[in-house]
């Protein structure tokens, strides 16, 4: 299928890290850069205030995920970036869609069943974590967008916009809003230092834009059996397994598997390796964060393109609605 629009959200809530480089970032520059579809990436500051109250930390996040993105090269020229909360007409259509969107619908989505099965009950949920796929839905709906690249943990999100999607066109007989798919690049977790799912609530990451030095003392800390240096190690090991994920030589982790290398040896050439491949983004990323005016200026350009899209979205709903 050929898609003519792909959207991708980040929300700021916390430290960028490997997981969210391989998991989401890079994929969506690289879908972005290499395709020819129109690309839309937006910093998803709106849906970081169920979680985010204090506005210093909700606007310095907000940077620092843009800076991400540009330091890994993303190209603003093929993609429209902009920060969510820039685009007044997403939440107008929030509004509206609202009327086609059934409650069951809402006691369905992922994140309201688990605090209901938590707690026995909903008294701890806000109206914006109940309506949050509502916001999703705009977000996507606004733009026309074709694809929207997700893990497997958001796609009942895109289903939701398209149930939305397909229930205003169906009620008012016409194609008014595009019904996104959701584009899953990768079924497993990116690992963490401890085995599990990279994740800040595991304390397991490795920042992108922290030192050499604190990414080297991560790194030393990744668990280990007792096995001596000129013992045969498992391909299953979880500090080969992160080698490989690193692209570390090939040659230097067949030595290791055969014996010839020990753990403590191992993690300091993995160490290297991800200071080494981190060092010039980080370097980029340090710049752009000392002067802002050049992320300012990327997020205005972008919002200027993403409103020009979304007013036009905007008007023809509500000329359908007999609104304008």
């Amino acid at each position: 299928m050929e898609y003519k629009k792909i959207l991708t959200g980040v929300k700021p809530t916390g430290d960028p890290h490997i997981g969210n480089l391989y998991g989401a970032i890079l994929p969506a520059i690289n879908m972005a850069n290499k395709s020819d579809a129109e690309s839309y990436i937006f910093i998803a500051n709106i849906h970081a205030l169920n979680g985010v109250k204090d506005p210093e930390f909700l606007r310095d996040k907000t940077y620092e995920v843009a800076a991400t993105f540009l330091a890994f090269g993303l190209d603003i020229n093929k993609t429209v970036f902009y920060r969510q909360s820039d685009i007044p007409e997403v939440f107008e259509l929030t509004s509206i869609i609202m009327n086609y969107s059934p409650k069951g619908l809402m006691n369905r989505a992922h994140a309201y069943k688990a605090i209901l099965e938590r707690d026995g009950n909903d008294d701890n949920v806000n109206m914006g974590l109940y309506t949050y796929p509502i916001l999703m839905a705009a977000d996507i709906l606004v733009m026309q967008s074709d694809i929207v690249p997700v893990g497997l943990d958001q796609k009942q999100h895109i289903e939701i916009a398209r149930d939305i999607a397909n229930s205003f066109n169906s009620v008012h007989k016409a194609q008014v809003l595009t019904l996104p798919t959701e584009f899953i690049e990768h079924q497993d977790s990116i690992l963490g230092l401890d085995g599990r799912k990279m994740s800040k609530s595991y304390n397991n990451t490795i920042p992108l834009f922290t030192t050499e030095e604190d990414t080297k003392k991560r790194i030393m800390k990744i668990p280990t059996d007792s096995l001596l240096p000129t013992d045969k190690k498992n391909e299953d090991c979880l500090l080969y397994r992160l080698m490989k994920m690193f692209n570390v030589d090939t040659d230097y982790m067949q030595h290791f598997l055969d014996g010839g290398i020990g753990y403590g040896d191992a993690k300091k050439v993995l160490a290297e390796t991800v200071n080494t491949y981190l060092r010039p983004y980080r370097e980029k990323y340090n710049e752009l964060m000392s002067d802002k005016s050049k992320i300012d200026e990327a997020l205005a350009i972008g919002a200027k393109k993403a409103r020009a899209v979304a007013s036009k979205t905007l008007y023809d709903v509500k000329k359908t609605l007999g609104l304008v």
